[in-house]
Parts: structure tokens; C-alpha cells; sequence
């Protein structure tokens, strides 16, 4: 697997992701209703352009989940038990159909489980920006890595 265990996350490690994903308006109006989310600013395009964005805004939790899911496959790809929360979730610019997205992620800390010798705790850092290089989204997430077996 491509991901990294435990032991080979260090504090202030950085990852410049190579994915990029350019968001469409079939992306942001599917996902917001598989979500049950019918908020006219992201599937009204007449209501949405009288708005002061003039267009509809591209479905902040899509691109939460782009974010992150830009990560997997540089740190976290099969080594992963799972996450343990997200805080700190921030969108401080507009995404729109259109924009193309990069993530960047920065190793904030890690700790030993308390619980459970096989794994541990470590904190990522996620930074999203778009094709302007502006920052569109940012959150800090735990995840629950697994060791690697002692043979």
C-alpha cells in the first residue's frame, strides 16, 4: 500500500498532493442531493445569480471531501483505521463549477494510542487552494494509523 504507518509520520512533515481535481456542475449538484441538501445557492443557477456571487457556489462538503481524499494516496492509502474527527474546518474563499483544486497537507502532531499498542494517533493539517493558488478550504483531522508488525 502507498500509505505511511505510524511510525514513519514526523512532526512538521509536508505533502505537496500531485492530485488535482477540477470541480464540475454536475459534481455539485449531484452531491448536493445524494446529501439531501437542497440549498438553492448550490443547485439553483436563477436564484443563485442574484445573489451576490452571481452563480451557484460549489457544495462546501464536497470540497471538505476532496481535500482530505486528495491526501489518501500519500499518506494514508491502506495503513488507515479510520478517522477520528475533524475541527478547525474553514472555507475562507468561494469554490466554483470550474475551479481546479490541490491539497497540501503538514503533520501537526502524533501520540501512542492510549488504548490500543497497534496503532497511533496522528493529527494532519489540510490546505486547499484553487487554480489561483488562493486558499478555498483548511481543517485539522485525526486519524487512527496503524503500526508497522513487529516481526
Amino acid at each position: 500500500m502507498a500509505g505511511l504507518y505510524y511510525e514513519e509520520f514526523e512532526v512538521g512533515q509536508e505533502f505537496s498532493h500531485a492530485l488535482t481535481r477540477t470541480v464540475t456542475e454536475y459534481d455539485n449538484i449531484s452531491f448536493s442531493l445524494m446529501t439531501m441538501n437542497p440549498q438553492p445557492l448550490h443547485v439553483d443557477a436563477h436564484f443563485s445569480a442574484q445573489t451576490e456571487w452571481g452563480k451557484p457556489l460549489f457544495n462546501s462538503l464536497y470540497t471538505l471531501g476532496i481535500m482530505i481524499g486528495m491526501s489518501v494516496q500519500d499518506t494514508t492509502l491502506g495503513t488507515t483505521v479510520g478517522n477520528l474527527g475533524m475541527s478547525d474546518v474553514r472555507f475562507p474563499k468561494p469554490v466554483f463549477h470550474g475551479d481546479t483544486l490541490r491539497s497540501h497537507t503538514r503533520i501537526v502532531s502524533k501520540r501512542e494510542s492510549k488504548s490500543r499498542g497497534d496503532v497511533g494517533i496522528v493529527e494532519f493539517e489540510h490546505t486547499c487552494t484553487n487554480q489561483n493558488g488562493e486558499v478555498v478550504a483548511t481543517c485539522r483531522r485525526a486519524g487512527m494509523m496503524r503500526k508497522r508488525e513487529v516481526a
